[in-house]
């Protein structure tokens, strides 16, 4: 289903870690993809997402921190807006189609409510008159066999990017066959299924761009009951707050409850590979499941020019990457954090202590240290004096 003279826009879903960002990438490198503006949202005051996609000529990505379903929702509506006017004074290479990918941690509800037809009445998203219209075209949804079945339990807006999926994208089904063996597709399907009776579910490997990001009929009562009431009670929400004009109070965090929380380090002098290995190996064996999130871009002291591409996901960590150079003109290490009650502090403490090219000074750090985090530092503390296998 096309409109002409309207412009497309996919939400692209799925919990921290599910694989957006590469899945991004895939599809962007795809020889038959072009005219695609990307949206980039973060949940963070230092933007890293940006440096891991890929731009191809004809493809536009702009970066927005501070997390959209958070805030007013007009913002999605002035970015689109936005867009077509860079595109329009020749800033940028014009675009038939926008993809948003929304942070890990986002809340389809506001968006979808954002780029409804009854935002205008007629079907269309619209700002200033000279701009285009747009409409929901789809919403993508990846779900991480590994680390997906935890996400569900523990975070309902997991389960909400699931609820309001036209498609569904199982990833990471090559690593849990290497983890706990043969996984049965099916099985799982049927498990989804339960969460989202329309959706397509699709296996990561045998995924097909040309039909994952094509326009189609996005209707909200195909999607179900509990999706129908959860935009009737945000726009409630949002009416009763006085959300139709923008907010001067920001909203914050608070949507992701008062123990998800976001912050950054970031270094001027580039790191010991190994140190940093240590760093992060602790860090995950004390804090476990309530560290849900690393990424960042590493400067390598050894290899200055080839930054080094990280993530980990509560206890799983990807196999670093190295570019051959910088994406960017900022060479410093820039590290993004979401955590479930984890103070920054002795966080960033910690990464002084180990990571620091001075003397690891891991007596002062524990001194400063809470006392419950210090109790799970203290448990680990044997990684401190042995070389993480990574970093071999």
């Amino acid at each position: 289903m096309d409109f002409p003279n309207r412009i497309p826009v996919f939400l692209l879903s799925g919990f921290l870690g599910s694989g957006k960002s590469t899945l991004l990438n895939a599809f962007l490198n795809d020889p038959g993809v072009r005219d695609t503006a990307v949206v980039i949202n973060e949940f963070g005051d230092v933007p890293v997402d940006h440096l891991l996609v890929r731009k191809g000529e004809t493809t536009i990505s702009q970066v927005s921190t501070g997390c959209l379903c958070c805030s007013d929702t007009t913002d999605i509506r002035k970015t689109l807006d936005d867009l077509q006017s860079a595109a329009q004074a020749g800033l940028t290479a014009g675009f038939t189609r926008v993809i948003v990918e929304m942070s890990g941690l986002g809340d389809p509800a506001p968006l979808v409510n954002a780029l409804s037809p009854e935002k205008t009445g007629t079907g269309q998203v619209k700002g200033n008159t000279s701009a285009p219209e747009y409409y929901l075209a789809g919403v993508v949804t990846l779900f991480d066999v590994v680390e997906g079945a935890s996400s569900l339990e523990n975070h309902f807006e997991a389960l909400k990017q699931i609820a309001f999926a036209d498609r569904i994208v199982v990833t990471k089904t090559d690593v849990a066959r290497e983890l706990e063996g043969p996984q049965d597709f099916g099985l799982l399907s049927q498990e989804l299924r339960a969460l989202n009776t329309s959706a397509d579910i699709i296996d990561r490997r045998e995924v097909a761009f040309s039909s994952l990001f094509s326009p189609r009929p996005y209707a909200v009562v195909d999607q179900g009951e509990d999706v129908v009431g959860w935009l009737a009670l945000e726009a409630a929400m949002a009416h009763e707050a006085g959300h139709d004009t923008r907010s001067e109070e920001p909203q914050g965090e608070s949507r992701h409850g008062a123990g998800i929380r976001t912050f950054s380090i970031v270094s001027e002098t580039p790191l010991s590979e190994e140190r940093f290995h240590r760093f992060l190996a602790l860090l995950q064996n004390s804090a476990g499941q309530r560290l849900l999130r690393v990424k960042g871009i590493i400067a390598s002291r050894d290899r200055p020019e080839e930054p080094l591409i990280v993530h980990a996901v509560q206890h799983s960590v990807s196999d670093p990457v190295r570019l051959a150079q910088w994406p960017d003109s900022d060479r410093r290490t820039r590290l993004v954090f979401i955590t479930n009650g984890i103070d920054p502090d002795p966080v960033r403490e910690l990464f002084t202590a180990v990571v620091d090219t001075s003397p690891i000074s891991l007596t002062a750090f524990l001194k400063k240290a809470g006392p419950a985090f210090v109790g799970l530092i203290l448990r680990s503390v044997s990684n401190l004096t042995r070389p993480s296998r990574r970093s071999q």
